[in-house]
């Protein structure tokens, strides 16, 4: 509909991640520079916390497209509340066979990839999305599945990326063992107004708009409206658009806004932001 007429050759705030769309706020930058630092100085364990919908996997996507050969990354990201095994789960990240192997087969197959790829020069880095619905079980497998070491060199590294839950989990004394393995840590919070600002018009931009395209006001509405979470900043900016071309207006004016935030309080779906109250930092117990 309104990619064409806005001059735009595909939709600018779609709301799946995409790398390729990647803006680094500052609390953006700052997780991957952590993320980035805990690869090269062998931290067992980083975690990644942060709000529904403030970009968390965009910005991983966005680490993995920067990762190259001497590293080999296993994905986790459809973490549910049914989730369980995770040796089968770990193996079928890196390929490998599972079926009709116990916990111990697994266990084995899984260390000797490890010193397979250690021995190749490679490190070896889990990534799990949605990590809050691992539960205490499961966060204990994963933290004891870092012992694996090949003489004073950590041989696996991963990264947990979840809700701000995760981190409150973490913090309680049942996961000291697990705090005390984390030596990078960050929480995203959702962007100020600036960065907001320019997360809009970074978006225009990379989708082939004109980065003008929203007026001023109207995006200060959106970042007010949406307290600076990426992906309802995305929904609003993208419902905008459609009003926009509905109404064969040039530009995006605050009146379209203040008309989609209207019709979007009417059906009672849009659920503004939230903004965090400070999240402690783990320390050593």
């Amino acid at each position: 509909m309104y990619v064409a007429y806005y001059g735009f050759r595909e939709r600018p705030f779609a709301l799946t991640p995409d790398p390729e769309y990647m803006f680094l706020a500052h609390d953006h930058r700052m997780a991957l520079t952590m993320m980035e630092y805990g690869l090269t100085q062998q931290a067992p364990i980083m975690l990644i916390t942060g709000e529904v919908g403030c970009g968390k996997t965009t910005l991983i996507r966005y680490l993995l497209s920067r990762l190259d050969e001497s590293t080999t990354v296993g994905l986790i990201s459809n973490v549910g509340r049914s989730f369980s095994d995770l040796l089968k789960w770990v193996s079928m990240a890196y390929g490998l066979s599972y079926q009709g192997l116990d916990d111990a087969a697994l266990h084995d197959a899984f260390s000797q990839f490890l010193i397979r790829e250690y021995a190749a020069n490679r490190r070896v880095l889990l990534i799990v999305d949605e990590a809050q619905n691992l539960g205490a079980d499961l966060l204990e497998d994963l933290r004891v599945l870092t012992n694996i070491n090949a003489d004073k060199h950590v041989v696996l590294q991963v990264v947990l990326v979840g809700q701000p839950e995760l981190r409150t989990m973490i913090n309680g004394p049942a996961f000291r063992q697990l705090a005390q393995r984390i030596s990078v840590d960050h929480h995203i919070e959702p962007m100020d107004q600036e960065d907001a600002h320019w997360y809009v018009r970074h978006r225009l931009r990379v989708a082939g708009g004109e980065v003008s395209l929203f007026r001023n006001a109207a995006i200060r509405l959106i970042c007010e409206a949406s307290c600076g979470v990426p992906r309802l900043i995305n929904q609003l900016c993208d419902a905008a658009l459609v009003y926009g071309y509905a109404g064969r207006s040039p530009r995006i004016e605050r009146v379209i806004v203040e008309e989609v935030l209207q019709d979007k309080s009417k059906g009672g779906l849009f659920q503004a932001g939230r903004s965090t109250q400070p999240i402690p930092i783990l320390r050593d117990a």
